[in-house]
């Protein structure tokens, strides 16, 4: 167990060093968006209760953290796109994932920029920007100013809040709009 606390302070330690100033989000997106209805409704307490994991529970509803390096996308490499957990409204791509040495999954942009939002955290005893799905209001990670070019934001984001859907499996679950941004190019 302290292991598993040092660990968890020491990349915060890293994630604050590395340059915690707020960023903005990122307002481009994708052509052919699959967006969640307005139609959706959250499931009860209860329900979340019996459907998540209790990590992504902790994470998605009471703003958890799941440990670096032990959690399941940080070092995924496979093509697809990363939905929420709750609601399935698509959230990041591979294609913007990068490794940023946190020991969480880093990406440059959002895929659907509607279906993420940010508000300022203040849990940690200094301000910090937090990224919640739009439609179930999920608790996803936070965003800081040190990501790589062209958008300068890292969404270090935690693998608990997100499904991974591969290529192979986007358009059997309803994400085909998005195979074209894994089509080689010409």
């Amino acid at each position: 167990m302290h292991r598993h606390a040092a660990a968890l302070t020491l990349a915060l330690l890293a994630t604050i060093s590395a340059g915690v100033s707020r960023a903005s989000a990122q307002t481009a997106s994708a052509k052919g968006e699959h967006k969640v209805t307005d139609t959706f409704k959250k499931p009860s307490d209860g329900e979340l209760k019996q459907k998540l994991s209790p990590m992504q529970y902790k994470v998605t509803q009471h703003e958890g953290t799941e440990p670096p390096f032990q959690n399941e996308f940080w070092n995924n490499h496979e093509d697809g796109i990363y939905v929420d957990v709750v609601s399935g409204e698509a959230l990041f791509s591979s294609r913007d994932k990068y490794d940023s040495g946190t020991g969480w999954p880093s990406f440059t942009k959002p895929l659907v920029a509607e279906n993420v939002r940010t508000k300022t955290d203040n849990s940690l005893l200094m301000s910090r920007t937090e990224v919640r799905s739009a439609h179930a209001d999920s608790h996803l990670g936070h965003l800081f100013d040190d990501g790589p070019k062209p958008t300068g934001l890292r969404y270090c984001m935690n693998s608990a809040s997100m499904r991974f859907i591969p290529v192979s499996r986007m358009a059997a679950e309803g994400y085909g709009d998005y195979l074209k941004l894994f089509e080689k190019k010409k």
